[in-house]
């Protein structure tokens, strides 16, 4: 079991270098590949090969698509992450950030950020917004539940009258914003990253980082959360304690990846039901694949978006969700 496990992740990181490379060579203006890591390995190593490609070209690959394919990448690795421990935690196939309710509160957060405090902690200002528009929604979600008495398996339904109430509030921030920024903003919340630079990856690495490695430590706790409250706490979890840290955790990890990409769905919902298909339920083998796995789809829809209406963008959040419409609906049939 550990050799498969060993194999899956080896062609995950084999698949994911691929993207990247498919990612920063591809676009309106197609840079061949030798290019794109000659150039890499020169800003990492100078002198290594001799210049001879354009400054233009090398300011495309390095300050432009490079950041913006990791950003991708971390997006992708935070949603699927979260879809993961959620359907878990939650017992329900449908949990993800997108439904519960999480990315909705993310994404009223980072509008009232971007609209209404004039930015007051600098670069900081928008994911600690947007952290706390999560936060706030995941804890409405479980009061929301308690307060209906329906079951914590069913914290869906919960979760889409929040998400329908936090994108209402949204919209009216929206309306009484400044009208000159609210074209950005409705972009913004259809998900993209053109505005990524490598000096806002710090923050999304950062917490994926830390995040992930909290989640697979306690990934035993969560197979245990998955086979109910009662068998938890049999085997020594403290359940709500737990499941408290848990949606602090998945909350923390929405709101700074909604805060730098926009609201993306249906990410965190598909990649964890099909690296269990291939993977299995186990937990410790499910959520650092559903990150690669969740890395590869998001940057596979970044080089989507760029192409297919190049020189302009598609929003991603519009391809994540037409394929993942369409995936599910097989997915659906398949089950």
């Amino acid at each position: 079991m550990q050799g498969r496990l060993f194999l899956w992740a080896g062609l995950a990181f084999l698949l994911l270098a691929l993207c990247v490379t498919a990612g920063v060579s591809l676009g309106s203006a197609a840079i061949p590949v030798e290019t794109v890591w000659s150039i890499l390995v020169n800003k990492l190593a100078p002198g290594t090969f001799e210049t001879t490609w354009s400054a233009g070209r090398e300011s495309i690959v390095w300050d432009v698509r490079f950041p913006r394919v990791i950003l991708a990448g971390l997006v992708g690795a935070g949603l699927a992450t979260v879809g993961a421990v959620l359907q878990s935690v939650t017992r329900n196939p449908l949990a993800d950030p997108h439904l519960l309710g999480v990315s909705s509160g993310g994404a009223l957060g980072a509008i009232i950020a971007l609209l209404h405090t004039g930015l007051i902690f600098g670069l900081v200002t928008v994911p600690l917004f947007a952290f706390g528009g999560s936060l706030l929604a995941t804890l409405a979600v479980i009061a929301v539940t308690r307060f209906t008495g329906a079951a914590a398996d069913r914290l869906v339904l919960s979760g889409v009258a929040i998400a329908f109430i936090a994108t209402s509030l949204g919209n009216l921030a929206i309306f009484f914003g400044d009208p000159r920024a609210a074209h950005t903003v409705v972009f913004w919340m259809l998900g993209g990253f053109g505005l990524a630079q490598w000096s806002h990856l710090f923050y999304p690495a950062l917490v994926l980082v830390a995040c992930l490695t909290f989640l697979v430590i306690r990934a035993r706790e969560i197979n245990a959360m998955a086979m109910g409250d009662e068998t938890a706490a049999t085997l020594g979890v403290p359940v709500a304690r737990f499941r408290a840290e848990l949606f602090v955790v998945t909350a923390l990890l929405t709101g700074v990846m909604v805060a730098f990409s926009g609201a993306i769905g249906f990410v965190g919902l598909l990649v964890p039901h099909f690296v269990r298909l291939t993977a299995g339920s186990d937990n410790i083998r499910v959520i650092p694949l559903s990150a690669l796995a969740g890395a590869v789809i998001l940057i596979l829809a970044d080089i989507v978006s760029r192409t297919v209406m190049a020189p302009e963008d598609m929003p991603i959040g519009v391809i994540t969700g037409l394929a993942g419409g369409l995936a599910f609906i097989l997915l659906l049939r398949r089950r």
